[in-house]
């Protein structure tokens, strides 16, 4: 029997397509995580890009390094980093190999094994905000940074895996700048969501860190 096609694993060839392409493409997709536990499967709401050597935002603007080699291919892998000392986020690498970009996966609804994410985000009110927000989502499908360079087109079984899914119509895709992303970066409008998804996290424009005073040298 054949696959329906909306549980069709995504091929490389999807992802070996420029950023800005595959971005808004992976709305409506199906995000697959496996483990012993069981199986969370996740339709994508919110996503940003990133365009390494071109984007001041990118984890790779600045060149390869043992954090960010992954960014440079080959396209269809996890690119799993750990921000602020605490969590996690989950990234898909694109584009030709060699030329570091990635899609961050920033929100989504949880419609299978929501109750293998629920002790995982005890602090979500209700299911609509088990996975709103980037740190959230891997959070609620137990992605921890074994899982960086994981290939996502090995199959539906593999620990991390898209499919097809259902893509919104275009006319419910909206774009803004990206949550978070200050200096040159900041005007990109890379952000990419579903309109009115209850899923989709808020908007936060980046905040530059305050400086801590050092009393000893504070003006008098």
């Amino acid at each position: 029997m054949s696959e329906s096609p909306d549980r069709t694993p995504l091929p490389r060839s999807f992802f070996d397509r420029p950023v800005l392409e595959v971005a808004p493409d992976l709305l409506g997709r199906t995000l697959v995580r496996t483990t012993d536990e069981g199986r969370i499967e996740l339709r994508l709401t919110e996503v940003e890009a990133y365009a390494g050597a071109i984007d001041p935002g990118s984890h790779a603007f600045r060149g390869r390094t043992a954090r960010n080699a992954v960014m440079f291919g080959p396209p269809g892998h996890a690119y799993v980093y750990f921000t602020y000392g605490m969590w996690h986020c989950l990234n898909l690498v694109c584009g030709p190999e060699g030329e570091a970009s990635g899609v961050l996966l920033r929100a989504g609804e949880i419609r299978h094994g929501a109750d293998l994410a629920r002790p995982r985000r005890r602090s979500a009110r209700k299911d609509a905000e088990l996975a709103k927000g980037p740190a959230r989502l891997a959070t609620a499908l137990d992605v921890p940074g074994s899982l960086n360079g994981t290939d996502v087109c090995a199959g539906p079984d593999a620990p991390l895996a898209v499919l097809t899914g259902t893509p919104p119509a275009p006319s419910l895709i909206r774009t803004g700048p990206r949550t978070g992303v200050g200096g040159d970066g900041a005007p990109h409008p890379w952000r990419f969501w579903i309109a009115e998804d209850p899923t989709v996290s808020p908007y936060r424009p980046h905040t530059p860190r305050k400086r801590r005073l050092d009393p000893a040298r504070a003006d008098a």
